[in-house]
């Protein structure tokens, strides 16, 4: 068996095992972090099905206790098991790995880490066919080919114009613009640069970052939804802000 074959086996043993042991961490402290009241909504959500919702009441649960592991951990579950989010998923497991390093289930998470990683790479960075990354590699060669045939020709040409009086002979390019063997001769009689030189383009501008002023009665969960991302994602791109302490008027950055 292939290493992803072995792989793939040993993350779906994994995912197996988390789904058998249920999405609840282990640890006498988590009791107290699921009597909060967004904590108790969003298992409600869950067992009703409304997967959306119940990320949107764990994530208030976080607003409400940062450090809520428990909390995280309903996430991670979610975005692994229901939301197809794998980045979102990843982030949430460490998260919890960070608050209660010492879960007993800590091994399957870190599988579960592993796993979504893979398939982040997998659809980031999609592997070509043999016969496609043969042809790409062919045409990358007969360009370069080409490219120091013509750097070949100019230096030729370049080198003659030094040591050429200047008696100008006219030059016949070929159809395309490029000097032929032949014409180098004439070239030392012929100091005028070659026509017509390429067009420059100006570098393209980077694209503006993108942010939102808070409002009064704005948490960092409406904004999240407003403009279409998650609270994590969004909570990535404001490392340095607390979620219960934004007020009216601070500037986030919108991921």
């Amino acid at each position: 068996m292939s290493f992803f074959g072995k792989s793939g086996l040993f993350a779906v043993s994994a995912l197996s095992l988390l789904v058998f042991t249920g999405c609840d961490p282990s640890g006498s402290s988590a009791l107290d972090e699921e009597k909060e009241p967004h904590f108790i909504l969003g298992k409600g959500r869950v067992n009703a099905m409304d997967y959306a919702g119940a990320v949107e009441a764990f994530n208030e649960s976080l607003e409400a206790n940062p450090r809520s592991a428990a909390a995280h951990f309903q996430l991670a579950c979610l975005f692994d098991q229901k939301e197809s989010d794998p980045a979102a998923a990843v982030y949430h497991y460490q998260e919890f790995l960070r608050l209660n390093p010492k879960a007993d289930n800590a091994e399957v998470i870190r599988q579960r880490i592993y796993s979504c990683k893979q398939q982040l790479a997998a659809d980031v960075l999609p592997l070509p066919s043999a016969p496609a990354a043969q042809k790409q590699l062919e045409d990358l060669a007969e360009k370069n080919r080409r490219l120091q045939d013509e750097n070949e020709k100019w230096r030729a040409y370049y080198a003659a114009q030094q040591a050429a009086p200047k008696n100008p002979v006219p030059l016949n390019p070929t159809p395309g613009g490029n000097l032929v063997p032949d014409d180098i001769s004439a070239a030392a009689a012929n100091p005028t640069p070659p026509a017509n030189p390429a067009p420059t383009h100006p570098a393209p501008k980077p694209a503006k970052a993108r942010t939102h002023t808070v409002a009064a009665g704005e948490t960092m969960a409406s904004i999240a939804r407003k403009s279409g991302v998650s609270l994590s994602a969004l909570q990535a791109a404001n490392p340095g802000v607390t979620p219960k302490k934004i007020h009216s008027g601070q500037v986030l950055n919108l991921p």
